[in-house]
């Protein structure tokens, strides 16, 4: 086949299985824990390396930052014969028991994005695979890690969640921002709502494991708030998640 345009290679890579952080400079850290690492190729934001895991070859390529780059990219990665992705990244907590350093596994995410919006109506729910959130859950055990489970808000700007009152638009962005607390929201982060609804639509299989870096609700209640910038619970929870996914079948 062509190479694709954006991550720029073909099908020659075989690997069935992919891990996406969003920062470029994440992947060979990651690509570490597997067996037998090698860079791969890099072009954009899309940085690639490959390795192995039980016997089966994993990928590690970065989707940058936001639903436009991360759908380009589970896109194009799915036409060279990947069918199982994980994204491992940071998020902020939402929810007063989430604190920096624990790690979230997003079960299902709130489209405050606009890319989902290009592929199906707002109404339709951007939930994980079963099988891959199950992995991670149990990889998290494995672990001995504080870990949760459930619901995380993706949005398209950082600073929109920052520095709300700046905006003029910053008076939906607090309401809103208030219904995810109500409702139980766990952390916000910006590509989950992307990889579930692309990979639900080409028929692919989708999780997300997420670093708590800290949480500016336990701020504003008084709370302690430990921050973290430590990314290796998420990516060991990923490794053991496809490890259990290859092993499972």
């Amino acid at each position: 086949m062509e190479k694709q345009y954006h991550v720029d290679f073909d099908d020659s890579h075989g690997a069935l299985y992919a891990i996406l952080p969003g920062d470029p400079g994440r992947v060979e850290k990651i690509a570490s824990f597997l067996d037998n690492p090698r860079f791969f190729h890099q072009n954009r934001e899309y940085t690639t390396w490959l390795g192995e895991l039980s016997g089966k070859k994993v990928m590690v390529i970065s989707t940058g930052m936001g639903g436009p780059s991360t759908a380009i990219a589970v896109e194009e990665l799915f036409k060279t014969g990947v069918r199982n992705f994980i994204r491992v990244g940071t998020c902020g907590g939402i929810a007063l028991d989430v604190t920096g350093g624990d790690v979230v596994i997003a079960t299902g995410s709130i489209r405050m994005e606009g890319t989902t919006r290009e592929y199906v109506p707002i109404e339709f729910p951007a939930v994980a695979n079963l099988d891959i959130t199950n992995a991670l859950v149990d990889g998290a055990k494995k672990l001995g890690l504080k870990w949760h489970a459930g619901i995380v808000q993706c949005k398209d700007s950082f600073y929109g969640q920052h520095d709300p009152d700046r905006m003029p638009s910053g008076y939906e962005l607090k309401d809103k921002w208030e219904a995810w607390k109500k409702a139980g929201c766990l952390a916000s982060e910006m590509e989950s709502a992307a990889l579930y609804i692309v990979c639900q639509t080409l028929g692919a299989h989708a999780g997300c494991v997420l670093n708590v870096v800290w949480n500016q609700e336990r701020v504003k209640a008084g709370l302690s708030n430990p921050e973290s910038h430590d990314t290796s619970p998420g990516i060991k929870t990923a490794i053991e998640a496809v490890k259990l996914l290859i092993e499972r079948g």
